[in-house]
């Protein structure tokens, strides 16, 4: 179910583990800090949790919330899923835990994983569209926060935890997850946990969607796609009359390979044309001659062709808050809020013989203060202040980014007020960007972000919003930097993805211009939303096939031009009714977006257009849904690229709660997905013609709650 609340002050507060009973909870929203308990915003916000969440919940996050209105998954192999907002992905969509940013390398290349966990969320917050506002440039497609409670704000009144195992069928997944809250006197203390083994995934047909004789081993399942990860984060909390102080630690190892279509193994000019008996000819794999043993099969040739990504994170995150507004009312500060994060992450891209071919490091520093007013003159508002600092490198003979000092301030200010049946939001932002490599001058980027918007309550069902803003993005290393000052015939291929990306440091900052218009209705039976949106950017940065080839390599090129984009979104859900003792429910969705540059040719990679369905039922303790999910062929994939083909998915899911009491429950479930074994591949992935999603799968766990 979609929520709309106003965006609060207070964290929220506490969420039980893993979701369990979460639905029956008040969901307070926290990606932002203006609040009012009983007003609405128009701003576009998606709050996923509970059944909802836990039915979708996925190993990555882009998986988790692809069929979302709005939002896409841009999947590069099973281990990697980035989000994509209103056909916006990369840079442009910032991912935060808890309210800071994820401190990895997600949005230098499409085949960096996300280091979120979202099995771990109570809930994740999604603003689609422009929040340049709250966090910045990066964010002026939209952003998804995930949020877990590592560190407490409040002592729960008593311990509690859960525990769940669950094995997916696809590609042989065994996941363990635990998490355990409590607390005494003024201490509250957060422990989780997380470990996953996956082999190679489970597809129909051939994993190329023009195979040739080279890939005949390779139908049913794509290689190199299995992966290994473990999280474990520590949080514990301070509890005093006027606030909160506490620290978490995490840290985080991901190993996972790639599919070999990534990085360009298959194409069929690479190969000698013959294949005898005993494989003891020569073989020309990427360039490289290789003699092979008589023994030395074709699958072990492959086997060294193979890449796969090694990733390590540890994280701190430092947050409190003062409430004097709990002691006085009268105060005319509400809260003082703030939250300090460092990750230090890196990751080593290890080619099949063993070696390391690049490492990618990012040490970063993100840091947040927000003072929230209590209403002076009509208007309730928020003061805030953030800066993000980081250094990012890539070493290794086949680094194409150079090391890059990232330096970012802004300053921000939001207000709302009320007159009559309307609710107005007002809001303006100031950032300041550094970009300093090691092989260019240093370059500084200013930007104003500004909007506005009303929410108009008709009647007690009926709801109309606008919201307006003007927002500007500075260019990030990769669009600048990659392949900084080398030649064609000298450029370096990014080998995880088989391309190579070519940066302009002549870049200038991007600015959008947004408009959405909402219609909602709510009543006891009916609850519903459209959606109808218009973003227009001038000097839009994208990365473009450019037809172009370094020695059979692929060249895409960051290139700026000015863009429109227009949507819609809608969703409508029907309570049924109570019906032979089992409550009914259907929920209808979709979405639609068109992309298209000023000289009139299709931005690249956009999502189709979708329509679905879900049905649902609860009878006691059993409980279930069905849904489908319709997308078109994308026929427009921008220049050089290729079309997708429409499909339809189905899938089904049954839960069974038993030994429910006061100290415990249990919750069985079975997940049917993609039903019909449908060959989908999606139209924003850079993999659609050499890796499509899973084939049929069965899912199926159990969770327990103490």
């Amino acid at each position: 179910m979609y929520l709309r609340y106003m965006l609060p002050v207070l964290l929220g507060g506490t969420v039980c583990p893993l979701n369990l009973q979460a639905s029956e909870m008040e969901h307070v929203l926290v990606t932002a800090p203006i609040h009012k308990s009983d007003a609405q915003t128009a701003l576009p916000v998606t709050v996923i949790r509970g059944d909802e969440l836990r039915g979708s919940v996925a190993s990555n996050i882009g998986e988790t919330l692809g069929s979302t209105p709005g939002l896409a998954n841009a999947s590069f192999g099973p281990a990697v899923g980035q989000p994509v907002i209103r056909g916006q992905q990369g840079p442009r969509v910032t991912i935060l835990q808890n309210g800071t940013g994820s401190g990895d390398a997600s949005n230098i290349s499409a085949d960096h994983a996300v280091s979120v966990e979202p099995i771990l969320a109570d809930s994740i917050e999604v603003l689609r569209g422009p929040s340049t506002l709250l966090f910045g440039g990066g964010a002026i497609g939209g952003l998804v926060n995930v949020i877990d409670g590592r560190v407490p704000d409040s002592v729960p009144e008593k311990s509690f935890g859960a525990l769940e195992l669950r094995h997916g069928t696809a590609n042989d997944e065994n996941t363990a997850v635990f998490k355990f809250e409590g607390g005494q006197g003024s201490f509250a203390h957060y422990l989780s946990g997380v470990t996953r083994e996956t082999n190679n995934i489970e597809i129909p047909g051939f994993a190329a969607a023009e195979p040739d004789e080279h890939e005949v081993e390779n139908k049913g399942s794509i290689p190199n796609t299995g992966g290994e990860m473990d999280n474990l984060t520590v949080g514990g909390s301070f509890i005093f009359e006027q606030g909160y102080i506490g620290l978490a630690v995490s840290r985080m190892n991901n190993e996972y390979g790639l599919p070999p279509g990534a990085h360009g193994h298959h194409d069929e000019d690479e190969h000698d044309e013959d294949h005898e008996d005993d494989h003891d000819e020569e073989h020309e794999e990427d360039g490289h001659d290789e003699d092979h043993d008589e023994d030395h099969d074709e699958h072990e040739e492959g086997e060294e062709d193979n890449i796969r990504l090694d990733i390590e994170q540890v994280r701190y995150d430092l947050r409190g808050a003062i409430l004097p507004h709990n002691v006085s009312k009268d105060h005319v500060i509400e809260s003082y809020r703030w939250a300090l994060s460092y990750s230090d992450y890196e990751h080593d891209e290890i080619e099949g013989n063993g070696e390391i071919g690049t490492t990618f490091s990012n040490e970063a520093y993100e840091g947040r203060l927000e003072l929230v007013h209590r209403e002076l003159a009509g208007f309730h508002g928020a003061l805030g202040f953030q800066f993000v600092s980081s250094e990012f490198s890539a070493i290794g003979e086949e680094a194409f980014i150079p090391q890059t000092d990232i330096n970012r301030y802004g300053l921000f200010l939001m207000e709302d007020f009320h007159h009559g049946d309307v609710i107005y939001e007002l809001g303006v932002r100031l950032d300041r960007d550094t970009v300093d490599p090691d092989v260019a001058d240093e370059e500084t980027y200013s930007s104003t972000s500004l909007s506005a918007s009303a929410l108009w309550n008709l009647n007690d069902q009926w709801q109309l919003g606008l919201a307006l803003s003007s927002s500007e993005r500075a260019p990030v290393a990769e669009e600048l930097f990659s392949n900084d000052g080398l030649d064609f015939g000298d450029y370096i291929t990014h080998a995880a993805s088989g391309v190579i990306e070519v940066g302009n440091a002549n870049l200038d900052t991007e600015q959008a211009k947004n408009i959405d218009f909402t219609i909602s209705y709510q009543s006891e039976f009916l609850d519903g939303f459209v959606t109808v949106y218009s973003n227009d950017f001038s000097d839009y940065i994208y990365l473009a096939n450019s037809g172009l080839e370094q020695e059979e390599t692929a060249i895409f090129a960051y290139r700026q031009l000015d863009a429109e984009f227009v949507g819609i979104e809608y969703e409508l859900t029907a309570d049924l009714g109570t019906a032979l003792g089992s409550d009914f429910s259907v929920k209808l969705f979709g979405d639609a977006i068109t992309g298209e540059l000023d000289n009139g040719q299709d931005v690249p990679r956009m999502p189709p257009l979708r329509v679905g369905a879900r049905f649902e039922f609860s009878t006691g303790a059993l409980g279930g849904y069905v849904s489908v999910l319709d997308a078109s062929e994308q026929d427009k994939p921008g220049d050089f690229e290729e079309a997708t083909d429409a499909y339809t998915r189905w899938d089904a899911g049954l839960n069974y709660r038993f030994g429910e009491n006061e100290t415990q429950e249990y919750l069985l479930f079975v997940k049917l997905k993609n039903i019909t074994d449908e060959e989908i591949r999606s139209s924003v992935s850079f993999l659609r013609e050499s890796a499509p999603e899973a084939g049929r799968s069965i899912e199926a766990g159990i969770r327990m709650s103490f």
